[in-house]
């Protein structure tokens, strides 16, 4: 042991015998041990059931971003290569959990769940097509939900027929909000390849632009036409054949994640169209962000917003009012 590395060490000591592996059932030591000693989770302390979310939503977001064969056992290989070690080391040493930005965050926690219970309306810690149609004020089209719900991208962990749980809830928002990342290109990728042979073509992006294009119409804007498009996401992408694009085409280019906007998302390809100067704004500021990063940061303040007037409004200090009591 003593001649291992510390990602080896750490793996050793985290793996039930006999295993070569880690399931997400491993890592509950280490958040429980965190939740108990860190100064920045304290406030959680009379709240088990918050505590057990924060939890659930660590593990899923390292296995979301390590796990990249998606079977649910994350190998040393795998441990390695991710950034685990060093943001375990940086939760160790900085009072403020916030400020660790990959995994460990109480405000990116705080987003992904926020956002799954108010589409979670009556509350049974399921989501249908309907619920997941007004993520994002309803910018997704139907088709990609679809997609989605048939368990394209990725087999649902939940076994209720026709709903998405919460561990696939954590999976399609990390996916929808940084579609720059790995894991999301190629969550996306399987969406679009409808006959999965591996590579998009002009036809299967058509059908999913198709009902871009007609929501255009329905909103009195000038529509693009997919011929146009086309073009435009050979120039962003530069695949090594015109004909179709690769998985490799897309994490090639920093663009890749506008090509998944233009297609399904029609909030994200009006934003992209024009140049949103306050999202360039917040790229130059701080380039070391992720896309999620800065989401989560402009969402957590919304919400915070938000709740700073009901508490007004309600005359309590409150946080977790009866809009948002847990579900259990």
């Amino acid at each position: 042991m003593l001649t291992m590395d510390v990602a080896t060490q750490i793996f050793e000591i985290l793996k039930r015998p006999g295993h070569k592996y880690l399931t997400q059932v491993d890592f509950r030591p280490i958040l429980r041990e965190l939740l108990a000693t860190h100064p920045g989770l304290k406030f959680l302390q009379n709240t088990p059931e918050f505590q057990d979310r924060y939890a659930e939503t660590v593990i899923y977001r390292i296995f979301y971003h390590m796990n990249r064969s998606g079977n649910g056992r994350l190998t040393l290989r795998e441990f390695k290569r991710g950034e685990l070690i060093s943001a375990m080391q940086q939760a160790d040493e900085e009072d403020d959990i916030n400020k660790v930005l990959r995994y460990f965050s109480y405000e990116h926690f705080y987003v992904i769940y926020c956002k799954f219970w108010e589409l979670d309306t009556d509350h049974d810690f399921f989501i249908d097509r309907e619920n997941l149609i007004r993520y994002g004020n309803h910018a997704l089209t139907y088709r990609i939900i679809d997609r989605i719900f048939s368990q394209a991208p990725r087999k649902f962990a939940g076994e209720v027929e026709g709903k998405m749980g919460y561990e696939d809830f954590v999976y399609f928002m990390l996916s929808e909000e940084d579609k720059s990342s790995e894991p999301s290109l190629e969550y996306w990728f399987k969406c679009i390849d409808l006959d999965g042979n591996g590579v998009l073509t002009p036809n299967e992006m058509q059908f999913f632009y198709e009902e871009q294009l007609h929501r255009m119409e329905c909103l009195a804007l000038e529509p693009v036409l997919f011929e146009d498009i086309l073009c435009q996401i050979i120039d962003m992408i530069a695949p090594e054949r015109e004909d179709c694009i690769t998985l490799q085409d897309l994490k090639g280019s920093k663009l890749s994640g506008n090509v998944f906007n233009i297609l399904f998302n029609l909030n994200k390809f009006m934003a992209f169209e024009t140049r949103d100067p306050f999202l360039i704004r917040q790229e130059r500021e701080d380039p070391t962000l992720t896309e999620w990063d800065r989401f989560a940061h402009r969402e957590y303040i919304r919400l915070s917003m938000e709740e700073d007037v009901e508490d007004a409004s309600n005359g309590s200090a409150d946080v977790w009012d009866e809009s948002l009591e847990a579900p259990f």
